[in-house]
């Protein structure tokens, strides 16, 4: 009896630390998979087709809000209208959801939903919300469920007008899309514990983030947490002022216990001050959630994210200082995808040190400088471990801390970032990842130790003593085909502190891709082609580049123009626009193959949407080679997607590169051969 009575203690000690807000000593690091118009990249598909290499740097990704919103074209999920019963949405269907979070899952990657439930979309009129049925039950809502004060009395003209009832006062802010809901409301509250009971226990996420907390008080927030029992509960409480971020905190208290994490926009703007242009580094000593011992636990550290990243909120100037501050400090990292994808190799690096270092929500730190030149922070981890990140200046700053006992991890404008030795790990200059051509990999002895020696495989097997090559601290390793490489140090016979990194190589070629688009439906006289992208070369200025050239294709002429991509992710995207640019077509993304683009009458936010064509067109073809033609330079075959299937020499026929392969499209040579 006193056995089950103490388990039973245990259980509930478990619950109740897990209804916390946020878990205690949290060593994760967070990514925001997607940004405003993100329709291509956060595809639920091509997320779970990152899931291998995701999983190795994040232990949570947060996606859009995943359900079917009020805008059946392309929406981002705030002007959310199902929450149970349909999830077709911008980003994929159910299936792929479900199939996206279970496979994350598998992997130890844990999914935070976007839960948006300050305000509500209607199906018809004001107030008729759809009809849903879970485990059961029927849930809806009414007019009784919307506030009084709801879109500044427009609300409750509606509803005089109609001769029905609405709710009571708005406990928050108001917000001008949809119906805000008043929280007061015991359906409401029915409605959303059902609603985070389905996210977490039926489509297998596992926490939130709450969209716009400012719009509701923030006990409902703790109302709702202790119902659904959340690992990970992040609320948008966007305001600079620390104490208004901290005073929400608090109101989200249940038991005494803080029910959820925040978002650190404190911390967010001392950077933009620092990495704008600021000269003044010692703002970071700032006031934040980080800084406070107190309320770090609480702390999600970011950059940007999908809002302030399109307005004047945006860190526009040294995003990568700013991420290598925020993987250094305490609080849990949230790195936002667009500099995921642009900083990759370098956020990868510094995440591994965050790792060995053992750096969680709640490390102390202490300042090594704090100067208008440089601020300088050593932050500490596990066992006496740390890592320090000097921002501004990149001299190692007079301090009790010796520049000897640590190991640089990466440098940039205006940043380095440190590893301490006694982390006692062998170290790898270039991360694992997928790589176009073969490079070189340094190897290091990350030790406090004298006479380490290193120890390495490249065929996935353990290195030992008697298995591998042994080296020195700052030996080379060529990578030219895909390999596990696996480092270990080396002292006395005895192995310790092993990295494993895997690398994969395309032996990718640049190819040519052509941008047909025609106009028809929309009858535009002429044609803009803004666009950007990976490469320098692509970037245009408002309203773009003005294309004359056209084709006549399958009875319709298409403007066109043609695009290099240089690398396996290289991309270009485009607005297309008329006259000064206006009207406009919505933003089109990630396109490295050959496109045909219809202008289509329907619209978006006042923008012309775009319909993608291509399947029902040929693709542009460089060549057509006969199969007796010999090529004098390599004749290796790539997909049209850069992926190498054959490597040949030279003096290849086409055909005889092409033999057995299926039908399509091919590079071969470095031309776009169609294969019958």
């Amino acid at each position: 009896m006193k056995r089950f009575f103490t388990f039973a203690l245990s259980l509930l000690a478990t619950a109740v630390l897990m209804a916390q807000g946020w878990p205690s000593k949290y060593q994760g690091v967070m990514l925001q998979g997607f940004y405003w118009d993100s329709y291509s990249d956060t595809q639920w598909t091509n997320l779970e087709s990152q899931a291998d290499e995701l999983a190795e740097f994040f232990n949570l990704i947060w996606i859009p809000q995943s359900g079917k919103s009020n805008n059946t074209a392309n929406s981002m999920g705030y002007d959310d209208m199902w929450w149970f019963n349909d999830y077709n949405s911008s980003f994929g269907n159910e299936q792929e959801l479900r199939s996206m979070i279970s496979t994350f899952k598998d992997k130890g990657l844990g999914t935070i939903a976007d839960v948006v439930i300050n305000h509500r979309f209607s199906m018809e009129g004001w107030f008729g919300f759809p009809e849903e049925t879970y485990k059961g039950v029927t849930y809806t809502m009414s007019s009784t469920d919307v506030c009084s004060t709801d879109d500044n009395g427009g609300a409750q003209a509606e509803a005089d007008r109609l001769g029905v009832s609405l709710g009571a006062a708005d406990s928050g802010d108001d917000f001008g899309g949809g119906r805000d809901l008043d929280h007061s409301s015991q359906n409401v509250q029915t409605v959303v514990k059902a609603y985070l009971d389905f996210l977490l226990n039926d489509l297998g996420y596992t926490g939130f983030r709450y969209d716009m907390v400012k719009g509701y008080a923030p006990m409902y927030t703790g109302i709702y947490n202790v119902a659904a029992n959340p690992q990970f509960s992040v609320g948008e409480y966007w305001d600079g002022n620390t104490s208004a971020v901290k005073g929400w905190l608090d109101g989200t208290a249940s038991g005494g216990a803080i029910q959820s994490a925040a978002f650190d926009f404190p911390l967010k703007y001392l950077l933009n001050n620092c990495c704008n242009g600021s000269s003044n580094w010692n703002q970071l000593s700032g006031s934040s959630l980080m800084s406070d011992l107190n309320y770090r636990r609480y702390s999600v550290t970011f950059v940007d994210n999908h809002d302030t990243y399109r307005d004047n909120n945006a860190l526009t100037g040294n995003v990568l200082a700013a991420n290598a501050f925020i993987l250094a400090a305490p609080g849990t990292p949230c790195v936002f995808l667009p500099h995921w994808k642009e900083y990759k190799s370098e956020i990868k690096q510094m995440i591994y040190a965050r790792n060995m270092a053992g750096i969680s929500n709640e490390s102390t730190f202490k300042a090594l400088n704090n100067s208008a030149s440089q601020y300088a922070m050593q932050v500490n981890g596990d066992g006496g471990k740390s890592v320090v990140v000097l921002m501004g200046g990149t001299s190692w700053p007079r301090s009790t801390a010796d520049e000897a006992d640590y190991f640089l991890v990466q440098t940039g404008d205006n940043f380095a970032y440190y590893l301490s030795r006694n982390a006692e790990t062998a170290w790898a200059s270039v991360p694992s990842g997928t790589y176009d051509n073969a490079f070189t990999v340094t190897l290091n002895a990350v030790s406090a130790a004298d006479g380490v020696q290193l120890v390495y495989t490249t065929d996935g097997s353990e290195p030992s003593a008697s298995n591998g090559t042994t080296v020195a601290d700052g030996a080379t390793v060529t990578v030219s085909d895909g390999m596990t490489l696996k480092v270990a140090l080396l002292k006395g016979g005895v192995v310790s502190g092993t990295v494993t990194r895997q690398y994969a190589v395309t032996h990718f070629q640049p190819y040519d891709i052509t941008v047909y688009v025609n106009t028809d439906n929309v009858g535009w006289a002429d044609m803009n082609y803004h666009s950007w992208g990976t490469q320098a070369e692509y970037s245009t200025d408002w309203p773009g580049k003005k294309i004359e050239t056209t084709a006549e294709i399958g009875g319709k002429t298409w403007y066109y123009n043609t695009y290099r991509i240089s690398s396996s992710s290289d991309m270009v995207n485009f607005v297309f626009s008329t006259g000064t640019g206006s009207p406009q077509t919505v933003d089109v993304v990630n396109v490295n193959t050959d496109k045909y683009f219809e202008i289509s009458t329907e619209q978006s936010g006042g923008k012309n949407l775009v319909n993608d064509v291509t399947d029902q067109y040929p693709a542009g073809i460089g060549g057509v080679y006969a199969g007796t033609q010999e090529r004098p330079d390599n004749m290796n075959v790539y997909t049209i997607d850069g992926r190498l299937v054959r490597s040949l020499g030279t003096g290849v026929t086409t055909s005889e590169a092409l033999d057995g392969l299926e039908k399509g499209i091919y590079i071969v040579g470095g031309k776009k051969v169609v294969k019958n």
